[in-house]
């Protein structure tokens, strides 16, 4: 093995393009039957369109919207930067993409000393199919010195989340962390002097929103989708939303593509999603407000003609109708357009000022949010304002 300069892609110098990820990675003292070439060209400085064009998929339908990123450097970065979309730059197909993916990983692997055998079978299957590029599994390597993430990374939707994005976890604790704050300035900043008068359907607006602010989060994550490929004998439907990204907007790694009609998919698909959480959440959070009116209708007798109970099933639809619309575009665009595509590419190697910018952009989004319910509810007529009630009365 020849070192000539200090950038270097690799390659197999073999009569056979296909690689045995079997064999162990790590040299042996003998002459292995493949023999690890390191091919140095000369860095030559690459605008950030040639950037884009080399490591992403120029198939993609979004690539006129959004700036290219910028070169990530290693591979314990974002991934966007590294590896971002599909087939490659300059035309190459599919096959030249998860060759390319697989020789990144068998250096990756050869520099950890790991082989494919010590990973999990659906990281090793997508390896070897060639979906799954060195940075991946660079960034799968170092989530795994953590206890926490080790525990996390045995579960299929956290493990490809966390492939996808290593602040994805924090991201949770944000969005659940200040969802009850937000929600309860919003509610009081909307109802003002009604806020206490109207405390019990403030309770439950705050617990629908904290049982589905975790799937908020969840759902529209962009993956590193590690699914195998469905049966032959399920249906057109099921194999179309199987192939949707869970986040429409985001970033294909390289090997992937995704059209623009997959695209609207994954929002069809996340929105029939949200509406059962919305739906859920709220069936519980109303009955719990009702069980709450009911009981301070029992103490307080006088109290028994100025709150009134909430409707469950016109309240509960109206919720899931709102979090599949609303709540689904504003997530998919915070998580796949803002994070992924502006944020991350910029503060990539700056990841303390990422969750404050993340923190701050995920603030605003939950008090609007809040907002936008108090006026959707009011306008469809399953809440109403404390003067409304006493005109009504």
């Amino acid at each position: 093995m020849a070192i000539s300069a200090c950038f270097f892609t690799a390659s197999l110098s073999n009569s056979n393009p296909k690689l045995d990820l079997h064999l162990p990675f790590v040299p042996s003292h003998s002459s292995p039957p493949h023999h690890l070439r390191i091919s140095l060209p000369s860095p030559s400085p690459l605008s950030l369109r040639q950037h884009y064009h080399r490591h992403h998929n120029n198939s993609d339908p979004l690539l006129p919207l959004f700036v290219p990123f910028v070169s990530g450097g290693d591979g314990g970065g974002s991934f966007n930067n590294n590896n971002g979309g599909g087939g490659g730059g300059g035309g190459d197909n599919d096959g030249n993409a998860g060759d390319r993916n697989r020789e990144e990983v068998i250096l990756v692997l050869a520099e950890a000393k790991r082989s494919i055998d010590s990973l999990p079978k659906d990281l090793a299957a997508a390896i070897q199919a060639g979906r799954i590029p060195g940075a991946v599994v660079s960034r799968f390597l170092a989530l795994e010195n953590s206890g926490l993430f080790r525990w996390l990374l045995q579960f299929g939707g956290f493990k490809e989340r966390l492939l996808a994005d290593d602040l994805f976890l924090a991201k949770v604790g944000i969005e659940c962390g200040v969802g009850i704050f937000t929600k309860t300035a919003a509610e009081y900043n909307r109802r003002r002097e009604n806020f206490f008068k109207e405390l019990e359907i403030v309770f439950a607006d705050v617990v629908m929103a904290i049982i589905a602010d975790f799937m908020l989060v969840y759902l529209p994550a962009p993956t590193v989708s590690l699914r195998p490929p469905l049966a032959g004998t399920a249906g057109p439907i099921a194999k179309f939303f199987h192939n949707c990204p869970d986040n429409a907007f985001q970033v294909a790694l390289a090997g992937t593509s995704y059209s623009l009609l997959q695209r609207l998919g994954a929002i069809v698909r996340n929105g029939a999603k949200l509406f059962a959480v919305g739906t859920t959440s709220s069936l519980v959070g109303t009955a719990v407000t009702n069980a709450l009116i009911n009981a301070r209708k029992a103490v307080d007798k006088s109290s028994a003609g100025e709150v009134e109970n909430v409707p469950i099933v016109s309240t509960s639809v109206a919720y899931g109708v709102y979090m599949a619309v609303s709540s689904n575009l504003r997530y998919q665009v915070l998580a796949g357009v803002i994070e992924q595509r502006i944020l991350e590419p910029l503060l990539h190697q700056h990841k303390l000022m990422l969750s404050a910018i993340c923190f701050a952009v995920r603030t605003g989004n939950t008090y609007l949010g809040s907002l936008l319910w108090v006026d959707y509810a009011r306008l469809i007529g399953i809440q109403k304002a404390q003067e409304e009630q006493k005109e009504l009365a």
